[in-house]
């Protein structure tokens, strides 16, 4: 599933670090906090590698 918006793509992107270990979970904030404990690191991984280029910044 592609991510809708650049905002869902980044948050995606800051969920999978976390879930991986590389950033700490208390540095999310807003929607990657919930993204990491309900998505799995697949789900995630399709999210974060959603091309930015046709995106809008965020979804109305």
């Amino acid at each position: 599933m592609p991510a809708k918006s650049k905002a869902q793509q980044k948050a995606a992107g800051a969920a999978l670090s976390a879930k991986r270990g590389e950033t700490p979970k208390s540095k999310l904030r807003g929607a990657s906090k919930g993204m990491v404990e309900s998505m799995t690191e697949k789900e995630l991984e399709e999210l974060a590698e959603t091309k930015r280029k046709n995106l809008p910044g965020k979804k109305k």
